[in-house]
């Protein structure tokens, strides 16, 4: 489905509906006619269910999730019109909010949480780098700055990520 569009001196915000709340990603034209893109917070739960159009919903597996968040931004990007791949873009910097497991209950099973916490980040680390040494094999690893909070309104996913990003018209 394609983006409304809206542009603004050197910005270009690409959204959905009439009244939106936030844009999907926000674009700012550099002078040599490079794209720098904001790409909105998105989770591998609700937010790709629906992004990607897909059945299933992957809760709490980051192993999963992640390359969901990539795959959503890559839809968006094509629905923009911006480029076919994140391999066109270089990724600077990558925020992760990251959630408490789900179950068990810590005042019920304070081990069993610990140990839910533990391998929730083993497999976050594992997904990010995974995606990072897989698929963008040829682009550059982009800062990363990571919170661990209690939850975050999609209430299925493990983590919550936003994103800026380089699309460098030089290098097309």
């Amino acid at each position: 489905m394609p983006f409304n569009v809206k542009k603004r001196g050197k910005l270009t915000y690409y959204y959905r509906g009439d009244h939106p709340t936030l844009s999907a990603l926000v674009t700012e034209a550099q002078p040599d006619g490079d794209l720098k893109i904001y790409f909105s917070g998105l989770t591998g739960g609700y937010s790709a269910k629906g992004v990607l159009d897909r059945e299933e919903l992957v809760e709490m597996d980051p192993l999963r999730e992640i390359p969901l968040v990539f795959q959503s931004w890559e839809r968006w990007l094509q629905d923009a019109g911006i480029c076919e791949s994140l391999k066109q873009i270089d990724f600077i910097e990558v925020h992760a909010f990251g959630c408490q497991p789900k179950s068990p209950n810590p005042l019920v099973d304070p081990i069993g949480f610990a140990e839910a916490q533990d391998q929730l980040r083993k497999d976050y680390a594992e997904a990010y780098t995974g995606f990072f040494r897989d698929y963008l094999t040829d682009n550059g690893v982009p800062a990363r700055f990571t919170v661990h909070l209690v939850d975050v309104p999609d209430e299925a996913a493990s983590y919550e990520f936003y994103s800026t990003a380089l699309y460098q018209q030089s290098l097309q």
